[in-house]
């Protein structure tokens, strides 16, 4: 499991094109349970792909990027509260 989080400038139509383009490539391999938050179940080769891909797309003197990553057992690391009930990370992911 990794959670992937970003916060891209869109003071700019660049920026919010870089924004939409980011959440695209995340949504290939997660799901996002907050606004600029994506829990990804994938493996290295998948992260790093991932990892690759996100940094060509944003640009590192406006925007940020962090990758965190839980491993295997991730389910004892994650607690949830409020709305939005949680989902099934390793069940069938609709694109």
């Amino acid at each position: 499991m990794v959670l992937i989080t970003y916060d891209v400038n869109t003071e700019d139509a660049g920026g919010r094109k870089r924004l939409r383009q980011i959440a695209k490539q995340c949504v290939n391999y997660g799901q996002r349970v907050q606004n600029s938050v994506f829990e990804c179940v994938v493996d290295a080769a998948q992260c790093k792909k991932l990892q690759a891909t996100l940094l060509t797309l944003m640009d590192a003197s406006k925007d940020s990027l962090r990758f965190y990553y839980l491993g295997n057992k991730y389910q004892t690391r994650i607690e949830h509260f409020g709305v939005k009930a949680g989902y099934e990370p390793e069940g069938v992911l609709m694109i």
